[in-house]
């Protein structure tokens, strides 16, 4: 099959279960988002120098792939989701990235204030995937206010992802 259906030359796209919306959708605008979030990291791991920084990217990225699958389901389908046998995002993968953010913190001294991106191309990348992380979030929390987001944690998620790598980031200064 080729990559090549010609199903979005009327300006839509599919969602989960068959569900077809325009390509500016708030929904669609989310799960945008979100994927040049997970481009920003796989760039931000194939230029991580440690891999203390890589290992971690890629549990991240993992992760957004459970995240990019709930958002690109409409709520009504949700149940038949969940059924389906696939993960919705829970409060246990955001625990995850606390966990990530004390191991950081305490390896590091305190991180405060402002950081200039660009002390080395590690951490740049990590700078870059987390100004992709605030776009997500800041789509994400449209659909919120839509009331077309069912499980909150998506949020909470997308802004600890966001607080791990502004860490990670002045991490990658300090090992150069």
């Amino acid at each position: 099959m080729s990559i090549v259906t010609k199903t979005g030359d009327d300006g839509s796209t599919g969602l989960m279960y068959n569900r077809r919306v325009s390509k500016s959708h708030p929904r669609v605008e989310a799960c945008g988002a979100v994927d040049e979030l997970n481009a920003a990291l796989g760039l931000a791991r194939a230029s991580a120098r440690h891999p203390f920084v890589s290992d971690r990217l890629l549990e991240m990225q993992k992760a957004l792939i459970t995240l990019m699958g709930e958002l690109a389901t409409q709520p009504e389908d949700l149940p038949r989701y969940i059924r389906d046998g696939f993960s919705a995002v829970s409060p246990e993968m955001t625990a995850q990235l606390d966990r990530v953010v004390q191991e950081i913190e305490a390896q590091t001294a305190s991180c405060q204030g402002w950081a200039t991106p660009g002390a080395n191309l590690s951490s740049a990348a990590l700078d870059l995937a987390r100004t992709a992380c605030r776009r997500a979030e800041r789509r994400v929390c449209a659909l919120q206010e839509l009331n077309q987001l069912p499980n909150r944690e998506i949020l909470v998620y997308l802004n600890r992802l966001s607080d791990a790598l502004w860490l990670l980031a002045r991490w990658a200064e300090r090992q150069a």
